[in-house]
This record gives C-alpha cells, structure tokens and sequence, in this order.
C-alpha cells in the first residue's frame, strides 16, 4: 500500500519570521516528494527478483528507501515542531531533568543547529529509551537518529528549509524556528514514547 502524503500540520500563515510560502514549498516540494520518491522505490522493490538482483542494484534500492522514508517521516515531525505552544509540566519536568532547564536545552539545540547552517542534516530532540532520557542528536542524509531513539522534535538544516526567506543567514531561520516551537505537541509525543 503506498505511503499517503499527510496533510500540512502546522498553518503555515502563523509561523511567525518564517513565510509562509517558504513553508508550503517545503511541504509540497521536499516533504511531498520523498513520499513519491518513497512509493517508487517500493514498487520497485516489490518487482525485485531478490535471487537474481545484482547486488549493488539490492543495496541501493535498500539505502534509497532508508533515505527516503526517514525524510518524510522527519519532515513529519518538522513540520508538527512549528506553531508556538506550551510545554506540559511531564515534558518540562524531563527537559529539566536531562539538561538542567528549558532554557539550557534551547541553547544547546539552536547552537546545533546554526552550527549545521551552510550544510545539510537535522537536528533532533529524541527520547532515548535504553537511556530513559531526552537527547539532543545530530543526523546527516535523514539517517542519523540514536538507535532506537524517537524523534520530538526536527530542524531541518536542509538548505531548501530557509534559503528562500533567509538566504545564508542558517542563525537567523533557526532563531525563527526556536520561537515557533509546539511544544505541545512535542509534550505528547513524549507520553506515547514514554507509552503513557
């Protein structure tokens, strides 16, 4: 069954510093896409004469699938990360616990992030189960999450996110996202993973 584009999830005329073309690009030209991209490589995977397939032909498609379902999947969690709103007490009470304060956990992930400007990959804030704790995580070509680890939270540090409306300014279209946080959202996200 092929994988269905989800709707935008955040209204893309609210998020304050950030057009909302550059956001309704995003979703319908890089999040859309990698789930078109996603379905092709499935229909071929589905088509593979597995015994027969070279193997390079079999570790491409695989590596390309990975790419292309983390991507949308991230983009997914991007796109719920924007839309200003109030952690709960759960998710504050964790955040402080794993980094000492909301305000310290911010520091740490914007810096992340405009560390990453002029390149490509994601920032991460994932609840890490073997752990029982929040991480902050770097991840390169949609494939670098923490094993096992669930994403809360994404900056996508992808050019096509911020170029549009910041140009090469990567500092200041991470200081717009970290002021449109949905914290909410990311609060509930925690429930489920923590399987509250």
């Amino acid at each position: 069954m092929p994988y269905a584009i989800k709707p935008l999830s955040c209204n893309p005329g609210t998020i304050a510093g950030m057009s909302e073309k550059i956001i309704v690009s995003h979703w319908e030209n890089n999040y859309s896409g990698a789930v078109k991209r996603l379905n092709a490589i499935e229909t071929q995977l589905a088509e593979l004469d597995w015994a027969a397939a070279p193997i390079f032909v079999i570790n491409g498609l695989k590596r390309e699938q990975m790419v292309a379902m983390n991507s949308m999947l991230l983009h997914e969690v991007f796109f719920d990360s924007l839309g200003a709103s109030q952690a709960s007490a759960g998710f504050t009470a964790q955040i402080t616990a794993d980094f000492g304060s909301l305000d310290k956990w911010a520091a740490q992930f914007a810096a992340m992030g405009k560390a990453m400007g002029g390149g490509s990959g994601w920032v991460l804030l994932a609840w890490s189960p073997r752990d029982g704790k929040l991480v902050n995580t770097w991840a390169a070509d949609h494939t670098g999450n923490v094993a096992g680890a669930t994403p809360l939270l994404a900056l996508d540090m992808y050019e096509h996110s911020y170029h549009m409306d910041f140009g090469a300014k990567a500092g200041a279209y991470v200081d717009a996202f970290m002021n449109n946080l949905n914290l909410e959202v990311a609060s509930a996200q925690l429930l489920a993973a923590k399987g509250a």
